[in-house]
């Protein structure tokens, strides 16, 4: 619609990304807005539309594709004025889409429009193996030693794309590095199948517990991570003062936990509801290290101190304590 803010939204149907989706329907100037969804999956998007003509959600078109179709990514970047990428921290060929079709808009403007993508702490990981606890902190405010994180780590290549951007001028970008999320989802969209309300450390966490008997741990589980609730995701990411490009990481964690802690509670709630035979964590084995993309993360550190956000106003309610108490319910929801 003519004067309206067209917003770009991939991975809306994500359990970040419905969070986030939910927070722009209800925020001051969503009134102001008109929203464009990425929808791979038919169903979800006969959902979402369905949604949208039975309540007052809010103003959301909803276009059909995937990240893989890099054309469709260019040409609504072209169209937007804000662009909130949620799918996949790791595609390349994806946000290189996007920054192209964000390039044009500036071009045919002169205004540079806005980027926020999400990335993660998975960026700051160690080798530690569960073996020692690290002694590095990533501080988001300080510049320098964001800077000196080496391009081999995981995330980096996209995220250095994403800071290129806006060196050039042609974007203003904010990257948000969530820690472990944790909770389940809640929310419109959710209830109406559209949105996952399931992160994955927890819940693989679970899963594979179930699956030996009890819950596992990678050596013994002495590294450590910070953790943010899902209810905690994107407040505040964008103000007048926020910094962008090289300032404009942004942590989001809200207390630290050793992976050993976190392995205990999902045991001792899986013993109480009958579903392990031990409550006591044990070593993952190299067979079932080799057969998990995932497991070896928990056994990295990945320290970090949520500065940027916090000078910002972000103000997380949610702590350590409550991770270790989300993960009973979550239990009973993914084994009912």
């Amino acid at each position: 619609m003519p004067g309206k803010k067209q917003v770009f939204v991939t991975g809306g149907t994500g359990y970040i990304g419905a969070s986030v989706l939910q927070k722009l329907l209800r925020h001051p100037l969503a009134s102001e807005s008109e929203l464009t969804v990425l929808v791979r999956s038919e169903d979800k998007a006969q959902k979402l539309e369905q949604l949208v003509r039975t309540t007052s959600l809010g103003d959301i078109k909803v276009l059909r594709g995937s990240n893989g179709e890099h054309d469709k990514l260019e040409a609504q970047a072209s169209k937007s004025d804000v662009v909130f990428s949620m799918a996949d921290a790791d595609d390349v060929d994806a946000i290189k889409a996007i920054l192209t079709g964000l390039k044009k808009r500036y071009e045919q403007l002169g205004v540079a429009p806005i980027l926020i993508h999400t990335s993660g702490t998975g960026l700051l990981v160690d080798k530690a193996d569960g073996k020692f606890e690290g002694q590095t902190f990533y501080d988001d405010t300080d510049v320098e030693q964001m800077n000196s994180i080496p391009e081999t780590q995981i995330h980096r290549n996209v995220d250095l794309l994403v800071v290129e951007a806006d060196k050039q001028g042609y974007a203003r970008t904010y990257i948000i590095l969530p820690s472990v999320i944790y909770g389940v989802a809640q929310g419109p969209l959710f209830d109406g199948g559209i949105g996952n309300r399931h992160s994955i450390t927890v819940p693989f966490l679970i899963r594979s517990a179930v699956g030996r008997g009890q819950v596992g741990v990678v050596g013994e589980g002495l590294s450590k991570w910070e953790s943010v609730h899902i209810n905690d995701m994107y407040d505040n990411a964008l103000l007048g003062r926020a910094g962008h490009g090289r300032e404009g990481f942004y942590f989001a964690g809200n207390g630290e936990h050793k992976w050993y802690d976190l392995s205990k509670a999902i045991g001792e709630a899986l013993f109480e509801l009958g579903k392990v035979d031990k409550a006591e964590p044990s070593p993952f084995t190299k067979e079932e290290a080799e057969q998990s993309n995932f497991l070896w993360i928990s056994g990295t550190n990945s320290r970090s101190q949520s500065k940027r956000g916090r000078a910002l106003g972000w103000q997380p309610k949610y702590t350590v304590e409550d991770l270790f108490k989300s993960v009973k319910p979550e239990a009973e929801v993914l084994l009912a």
